[in-house]
């Protein structure tokens, strides 16, 4: 092979002391966003109407009659 089939490898730049931080404050965003999913997800709806969410599909449906709401 030759040397142009060869991958070159960079090492990665340094980042800034702000964009360091950066990084960590959205890393810390996505944990907490992360962790609000969890907790919503595992919340029962109460006195809902079961099945898929109707709002999914921008209409509802009631008694057979589909209402759209948009």
């Amino acid at each position: 092979m030759t040397d142009e089939t060869t991958l070159k490898v960079e090492t990665p730049k340094a980042l800034s002391p702000a964009a360091q931080r950066a990084l960590s404050e959205a890393a810390e965003r996505r944990a907490l966003r992360d962790k609000q999913m969890a907790e919503l997800n595992t919340q029962k709806e109460i006195d809902g109407r079961g099945g898929l969410d109707p709002v999914r599909y921008n209409d509802w449906e009631i008694k057979g009659i589909a209402c759209d709401f948009s």
